[in-house]
This record gives C-alpha cells, structure tokens and sequence, in this order.
C-alpha cells in the first residue's frame, strides 16, 4: 500500500496504511508473523549495522514483517522511546534541557540515571519559551518537551522551541503521548524527533505496551544501528500486530475520547467539591489558545482537584461502577487515579523553590488524572457523582 496511501485522509491511513495486499496468505488483515529467524537466500551480513532499508528480514530484533508494517503505518500518521532517544544522541559532556513535570518514567530517568553518565540535565518550566532559551548552555545538545504535561496538562510552544532548537544546533523531540498524532503532528511544527507510549492511546485497549519513535530517515537510521540493536527495547510481533488493530479506529477514537471529555468536564465544572478542573479545550485554561494552535482534537485527559483527595480516592476504590481505579491512560475504558503531589515532586520532578510552589498552586496536594473513555458520558459523570 506504500505509495498508493499517500494523498489520502487520516482515517484512511490509520486503517490501510503499511498493510500489504500482496501477502502471501491473501489475508484481509495483516499478518502476524512470530518468527524470530528468517530463512535466508541471499548473503547478508551478520552485523546489524551493514543493513539497510533493502535488506532481507534476518532476526526480529532488527527487523520483522509485522513490526515493519506497524512502523509504515505510524508514518503514515505524522509520528515521528525514551531511553533510546537519550542514550543515542547525548554524551559524556551534554546538556539536556527537558519539562520539569512531565511522565514520572521519564523524569526519573533523565534526573537520576543520565548524571551517572555525566550528562547535565536542567528541567525547566517549558510554558514559556524564554525559560526555554535561558536553560540553554553552549553544550546544550537536546530539548525535550512533554505537551501535553503528565499529569499538569501543560502545553509547551511546540514551533517556539524549534526556534531555539535550531539556533543552539540541538535536537527538539517531543513526547506527544496524551496528544496523539490525530491532535498535534510536532514534525510538522519543526520537532526532530516525536515519542509516543503506543501502550494508551494509540494501542487503546490495554492489552499490548510499546513505544515509537519517529522523525528524518538520518535520525531513524542512527536509533537503528545502535538502540534498536543493543539497547533491547524491540517489540513483540504480537503487541505490534495488537497495536496495529488499535490504530484502525484511532481517529474516531479520539473524536469519541473528546466528546466524552467535554461532558465530564462540564459535569465537574459545576460539582460543588471540585475545586480545580483542568482541560487543554476549556477557555479556563491558561493556554487555551495556544492548545487551539497546535491541537486538532482537545483528547480525553482531565485532571482535577478535590479537598480530602485520599478519602475520595478510597471511595473511587470500593465505590467506582464504571471506571476503573487504575494507572495507565488513553484506553477504551476510563481510568482514574490520584497523583499525590509528595509523591511526585519529591521522588520523580525534585522540584523547588518557585517549580514547587508553582505546581502547588495547581495541584495542591493531589490531582485526579482521568483517563476519560468510550463509556456513555453519562454513566460516566453518574460514577463520579457517587464518589465525590
């Protein structure tokens, strides 16, 4: 299907995109290929590195035909994981400029492992550009944005920092997790490289975790040779076929996810116990207008706060009907679950000073991160109404 997708609407290339009509089996879906060896007719070489885009498929580590399939698609969608990306391209020596709140997997990572490897990290608060443009040093190699913010729903200036990227000489990569491609494509704003967690959204059932990483043939090229190889972080054909079945309806998905959304978020506007509600597709939210810039589709996470936030949460866990009281985002079903500040600042973030008091200010001593799903809206707000 290569060249024929091309010019083709979103919808389009979610369902056809990387599948091949020429399959051997004449199989309608793609085919799910578990082998880990591959017979070979032809000399190739044993070294990873000697392969190219052309070569025959060998060992499933480097390549295989449903974790090809799976990547043409996400392509084929505007995507471009994360310890790939920071063990690839920075050094002994560099400096990386990253969101000081975003995925606790990440923040833990860039704060506590890459100093190890005398790497330099400052996190900043990357709302504002200019916060941006004062972290950088002359040994700044990398930018890292997270926008939406986990779990803040902070947007960054996806363009902006391209701006800066470009003028320091440094890579731009974007984790684009809660956005999805079918709400912001940071490719297209002057991002490098885009990170997505294929475990929520995009696989969207729960069952398969992943994780992608797109941007230039060059980029791409460089991840393979070394991460993909010698890092260890190669998908299962299974959870790659998983996947691929989950990004067929990815664009109705998020069209649902958002329309849900809206109806919870009303409904938790006008409860008396919410005290703070956040949502990139409300006005109320400071960066309403920017989240209009760079989001075709607002998503379906929403954070809110509420007083005696540990006491609801124990009535989420014995008293929930419909969502789930659970970790994880961006599935069929709605998942919720309290992200204690302490917790968080004081092990995954490290903030202080003004960082502390500013994400204070917003979350207070916890904030609900719902993972708003494809359940009838009402049921929804119903569920929340015998909790709260």
């Amino acid at each position: 299907m290569g060249s024929n997708i091309r010019g083709k609407g979103i919808s389009t290339k979610a369902i056809h995109a990387g599948e091949d009509r020429r399959s051997s089996t004449g199989a309608s879906a793609p085919d799910l290929v578990m082998s880990s060896s591959f017979l070979i007719d032809e000399e190739v070489s044993f070294s990873a590195t000697n392969l190219d885009a052309d070569s025959p498929y060998i060992y499933t580590r480097w390549s295989n035909p449903t974790t090809a399939q799976l990547e043409e698609k996400l392509a084929a969608l505007g995507m471009a994981a994360t310890t790939a990306v920071l063990l690839q391209f920075l050094s002994k020596g560099d400096h990386l400029v990253i969101s000081s709140t975003n995925y606790p997997g990440t923040a833990e990572f860039a704060r506590q492992t890459l100093p190890r490897f005398g790497i330099s990290v400052t996190p900043v608060d990357t709302r504002e550009p200019e916060y941006v443009q004062n972290a950088i040093r002359n040994e700044t190699k990398m930018i890292w944005l997270e926008t939406p913010s986990n779990p803040l729903l902070r947007l960054a200036d996806i363009a902006a920092a391209s701006d800066i990227a470009k003028q320091q000489g440094a890579l731009l990569v974007v984790d684009s997790t809660f956005a999805t491609p079918i709400a912001t494509r940071p490719l297209e704003l002057g991002a490098d490289l885009v990170v997505h967690s294929l475990t929520k959204y995009i696989g969207g059932h729960g069952d398969a975790m992943g994780g992608s990483i797109c941007g230039s043939q060059e980029l791409i090229s460089a991840l393979r040779g070394e991460a993909l190889t010698h890092y260890g972080g190669v998908i299962s054909p299974f959870n790659a076929w998983l996947i691929m079945r989950g990004m067929a309806t990815l664009p109705m998905r998020m069209r649902a996810h958002e329309e849900n959304a809206f109806a919870v978020v009303e409904f938790l506007q006008n409860h008396p116990r919410v005290e703070v509600v956040i949502y990139p597709g409300l006005d109320s939210h400071p960066q309403h207008e920017l989240a209009k810039q760079q989001m075709d589709n607002f998503s379906g996470m929403v954070a809110f706060r509420v007083a005696d936030a540990k006491q609801v949460a124990e009535r989420m866990m014995s008293d929930l009907e419909v969502i789930h009281y659970a970790v994880s985002l961006g599935h069929h079903r709605s998942l919720i679950y309290l992200m204690q500040t302490e917790d968080l600042v004081g092990s995954s973030y490290r903030l202080e000073g003004e960082e502390l008091a500013s994400y204070r200010a917003t979350a207070g001593d916890g904030l609900f991160r719902l993972s708003v799903g494809l359940e009838d809206a009402k049921d929804l707000c119903e569920d929340l109404g015998r909790v709260l």
